[in-house]
């Protein structure tokens, strides 16, 4: 009789933990899909300012791993031009982020703010872009650039 009840008590926790695995199991899934419809928006969002004190600021950039907010040149084309600055990231949201210019940036000029990442370069931590090159280059979501584009005043 206790052999049978041992028996009996070793096939009910092998089926409980079997049930708890599949639970568990459909849990991660459920968790994976919310996570996935909830995933954070990528972008960089920044204003007209003023670049007299020789340096520019996002009011917010959210980036999906730890990376660059890049300056850019530009003009009315939007098209990336030299880099003119650049100022670290962290993964998430990122708030208040200021990069120092390089170089002189006249009043009326467009200043494009570019997400870019920490990846294919040689060293973490130290920002390898040049125009062009793939080293920490720049993010993109469904093929876009993630930037603004202001104009310095």
């Amino acid at each position: 009789m206790i052999k049978q009840l041992v028996s009996s008590a070793i096939v009910s926790a092998s089926l409980i933990a079997g049930a708890s695995v599949v639970l568990a199991a459909h849990h991660a899934e459920d968790m994976s899909e919310e996570g996935h419809e909830g995933h954070m928006e990528l972008g960089v969002w920044a204003e007209d300012q003023s670049v007299a004190d020789g340096a520019v600021s996002a009011q917010k950039i959210t980036a999906d791993a730890n990376g660059w907010l890049v300056v850019h040149r530009t003009d009315e084309s939007h098209k990336p031009g030299p880099v003119v600055g650049y100022a670290p990231l962290r993964a998430g949201e990122n708030t208040d982020v200021t990069a120092l210019l390089t170089e002189s940036v006249a009043s009326g000029d467009h200043l494009m703010l570019m997400l870019h990442g920490e990846d294919g370069g040689t060293q973490a931590g130290v920002f390898e872009y040049t125009l062009g090159a793939t080293e920490d280059g720049p993010v993109k979501v469904d093929d876009n650039l993630v930037m603004t584009v202001i104009t310095a005043m």
